[in-house]
């Protein structure tokens, strides 16, 4: 397709929907991208889309195109939102690692969520988004977005009433991947208190909060050394989380 003032039209609905995404994606929303890098990046990724996309909108009045506008925002919008939720399952797991470890009381931003959030969740979030960009897997997002304009046609969006299922499903495998993260470092913590528990009896003089806290500290960070070793693993469920949410997303609205 050619660019003419005759399809502007159809052009900006396009980059509508790509600037919405953008704009709550994984990787792309990080809040330390200046906004012209991504305003650039969206027209840049909407002038490619144009030339290779069909496009065939009707509508009559302002209102109508006004609706066709608000509904190409939505389509970005859910569909960069559900592929991105599944980063919080790494704030999650760092949260209750640290609770364990004895981390909780220091927050920091996590700058891919951002929001508070702990030590371990901050490392965590870090470490798989540089994964994400060592396996390129943002390149993955851009192709599979890229293909959602062939699935869901632009102005052609239909959003399912039953799209909160989607979420209560996302809810279930948030618990379930979290706690996988979460198991070594809950196994090594019960070892612990076992071993504490049993000091407390056999020698009820010695101050067990004084030596429980840093026997906790030392074994917790001795874990999250070890862990460093699994974080393809970890990555993997991020990502595996993060395409099959991206696919639901896209036939919610078909």
């Amino acid at each position: 397709m050619t660019f003419t003032i005759n399809g502007f039209d159809s052009f900006m609905l396009i980059l509508v929907r790509i600037s919405a995404f953008v704009f709550v994606a994984p990787f792309f929303s990080i809040p330390n991208v200046p906004g012209r890098v991504k305003a650039g990046f969206s027209l840049m990724f909407a002038l490619v889309l144009f030339q290779i996309t069909t496009v065939d909108i009707q509508y009559s009045t302002v209102i109508e195109y006004a609706t066709l506008i608000l509904k190409e925002a939505l389509t970005g919008l859910i569909i960069g939102f559900f592929t991105n939720v599944s980063y919080y399952i790494l704030n999650f797991a760092g949260q209750l690692m640290d609770m364990e470890i004895g981390f909780s009381m220091v927050n920091e931003l996590d700058p891919v969520a951002n929001i508070q959030t702990t030590i371990t969740s901050n490392l965590y979030s870090y470490a798989v988004m540089l994964m994400l960009m060592v396996t390129d897997m943002h390149l993955y997002i851009i192709k599979a977005f890229a293909d959602t304009f062939k699935v869901i046609p632009v102005g052609e969006a239909h959003i399912d009433a039953n799209i909160y299922l989607l979420m209560a499903d996302f809810i279930k495998n948030y618990f379930i991947i979290g706690f996988r993260i979460v198991l070594p470092v809950f196994a090594a913590m019960l070892i612990i208190n076992t071993i504490l528990a049993i000091l407390a009896k056999v020698a009820p003089q010695m101050n067990m909060f004084v030596i429980g806290f840093q026997l906790k500290i030392m074994t917790g960070l001795l874990m999250l050394f070890i862990l460093v070793k699994f974080l393809p693993t970890v990555s993997g469920f991020i990502f595996n989380e993060m395409i099959g949410m991206m696919k639901a997303a896209v036939q919610v609205l078909k």
